[in-house]
């Protein structure tokens, strides 16, 4: 084993999170609803989905980078979080491992963690859902991880998951369509946009309903 480095170099906790207000009024949006609002922006890659039908989420990213095939970052981070954040994970591009599981899930409940979004895979997918903690993954695969204590990893720093960076404390929500991550200095603005677009929308679907086209509608000719 190499030799152990201080985790405590490379992990950042004292950054600003979206408020619980924040949080709250984006519980219940959709996702693709502050994606558009925000400008088209935040769109996590696609496939990372829900391991469970029903499960959703909204709070602040804890965003962590692992060491590829490793998951000591991801305990780590379980304990560096504060209750409501949600962990938000890349794995270097080693997507084939269960980073995650039935006791990685339980210990984030206990703590009070609002999710995981990971850009890899996790095991244990029916106890997953049966324990109802979010957990947001590209898949299900049993290959195991390692814990390499002199592997380096970061904590509470910028993160990139394809063109999309994420930055501890930005509004990060899920559902059933995907992941939106908002710039946490935009967020308020975006939830605003999101339920002035959800009101036209409504508006929209009584039009149809009462017998206009979508041509009409939208004016496509």
């Amino acid at each position: 084993m190499s030799d152990r480095l201080d985790p405590a170099l490379t992990t950042r906790t004292d950054f600003e999170r979206v408020s619980a207000a924040t949080v709250a009024a984006a519980t219940g949006l959709p996702t693709a609803t502050l994606h558009e609002a925000a400008g088209k922006i935040g769109v996590m890659p696609m496939a990372i989905k829900p391991v469970a039908r029903g499960m959703r989420f909204a709070g602040p990213a804890l965003t962590v980078q692992s060491p590829g095939g490793d998951n000591l970052w991801l305990h780590r981070a379980i304990y560096a979080a504060q209750p409501g954040d949600v962990l938000v994970v890349s794995v270097s591009g080693a997507y084939e491992h269960g980073y995650w599981g039935e006791i990685m899930a339980t210990a984030a409940k206990v703590r009070g963690l609002a999710a995981l979004v990971i850009d890899g895979c996790v095991r244990d997918g029916e106890l997953l859902g049966d324990i109802g903690f979010p957990v947001f993954a590209r898949g299900l695969c049993i290959r195991g991880t390692g814990k390499d204590f002199g592997a380096r990893g970061w904590i509470g720093h910028p993160t990139l998951f394809d063109n999309v960076t994420v930055n501890a404390g930005d509004l990060v929500v899920g559902d059933g369509d995907g992941v939106v991550a908002i710039p946490r200095e935009r967020a308020d603005a975006v939830i605003e946009a999101s339920r002035q677009r959800e009101a036209a929308e409504a508006d929209q679907l009584r039009r149809i309903e009462a017998g206009e086209t979508t041509m009409r509608l939208f004016n496509f000719g």
